[in-house]
């Protein structure tokens, strides 16, 4: 039989406010579903990529940074700033025991004025020992970095081919990167030679904080990873104790706040979707008690007309499978229609990293939500079949009458 010529089908169109209701729990169902499951596996994702970018037991930083308090907003958030220290910093660390992987990072703020095309966070580092930054480039683009080229984050305006300028030096953007979910996402990554350069030309222009400089006898940062056998804390205090005016930072502290606010976005997001879970399921009871109720007459005329109690509990099932289906696809319709083309503003809002997972798993996400929702709604039908299948014809005749 064709759907369209079904008894259950024919009910539903006979009744479009009682069904849209219908529909418009199930969506809502279907909505927090996939929205909850999008936004907390985006989360987790964001925050994995950020682990895996900052890629590094310690971070090694002037002391003097630490007394900024954009200190953690320019390494985790993205603002714009840079501070330096002299390079034996790094001849010194690399000595010292339990030191395994070591290498500098450059900063460098470009500004909005005539000087730069865009304000972005400029960040160098050194090909031949870095571990952190080069794995990631070379999932996007396996050529070399050259002298005057750079690679741009996912979310600045620029593609491959195009030039830029930074204190009045023409660079060439070489690649384009991978979305992260995180801050790297607005940066501006180039080699060693070329951001020295950059530091130069700021520094000729009188555009730069620290005059008084050597570009080619300083480092922004450096990061360390701990070689095996060795404690990190051991190392870092190490480090603290007999390198003068820096301060060594565990990464993992950095982001704990980062962990700690997505922990609590999550607790939140599941709370809210098991609110609306409970409250949609109690208005579907509702809905579907009252629909027994209105529809006794029209029960008990069938039954008289030779339906038994399964076929009825069937048209009930069939009414509350498509109604259940339609919201359910409605809903995760809507929710994609939301937090894709909108994951930037809901990633600003949080301020927290976020990146959506790929195409299969939003397809995954999105066929559970359908499921989810519709297995619910289901189960309400069937409670209601249930429910219609133990009433009593002459019962109900004589209420009528």
């Amino acid at each position: 039989m064709k759907v369209t010529k079904s008894i259950a089908y024919k009910n539903i169109i006979k009744r479009p406010l009682r069904s849209g209701m219908l529909i418009i729990l199930a969506a809502f169902l279907s909505f927090s579903v996939f929205a909850g499951t999008m936004i907390t596996d985006s989360l987790k994702r964001g925050f994995n990529s950020l682990k895996q970018r900052l890629g590094a037991d310690i971070m090694v930083v002037p002391y003097e940074a630490t007394m900024k308090t954009d200190l953690s907003n320019i390494v985790l958030q993205g603002n714009t700033g840079y501070f330096y220290m002299s390079d034996n910093v790094l001849d010194k660390v690399a000595k010292m025991d339990g030191v395994g992987q070591i290498s500098a990072q450059f900063f460098l703020a470009s500004t909005s004025s005539g000087c730069c095309s865009l304000p972005v966070q400029i960040i160098g580092y050194d090909p031949e020992t870095d571990f952190t930054i080069t794995p990631w480039i070379k999932k996007s683009y396996g050529g070399p970095i050259d002298y005057l080229d750079v690679v741009v984050g996912n979310d600045l305006n620029a593609f491959v081919g195009d030039e830029l300028s930074f204190y009045g030096v023409k660079v060439r953007i070489a690649a384009k990167l991978d979305k992260t979910g995180t801050t790297y996402d607005t940066a501006v990554f180039t080699n060693k030679e070329t951001i020295v350069a950059l530091i130069k030309s700021s520094l000729d222009k009188k555009m730069n904080e620290f005059a008084d400089i050597d570009p080619d006898k300083v480092v922004s940062c450096i990061l360390v990873n701990v070689a095996d056998d060795y404690v990190t804390e051991e190392v870092l205090n190490d480090i603290n104790i007999h390198v003068k005016k820096v301060k060594a930072i565990q990464t993992k502290n950095m982001i704990s706040g980062i962990s700690d606010s997505l922990s609590a976005v999550s607790d939140v997001t599941g709370g809210l979707m098991v609110a609306v879970w409970i409250l949609a399921l109690v208005i579907m009871v509702v809905a579907f008690f009252m629909m027994i109720n209105e529809r006794k007459k029209e029960f008990a005329v069938l039954r008289v007309l030779g339906a038994s109690r399964k076929k009825l509990s069937s048209i009930v099932m069939k009414e509350g499978l498509m109604l259940a289906l339609c919201g359910s696809v409605l809903g995760t319709l809507i929710g994609l229609v939301i937090i894709i083309p909108f994951n930037g503003f809901i990633e600003n809002k949080l301020n927290l990293p976020f990146l959506l997972p790929g195409v299969g798993m939003i397809i995954t996400i999105s066929l559970l939500s359908v499921f989810v929702s519709a297995l619910f709604g289901a189960l309400t039908s069937a409670w209601a079949a249930y429910r219609i299948s133990r009433l009593e014809t002459g019962t109900i005749l004589r209420e009528v009458n």
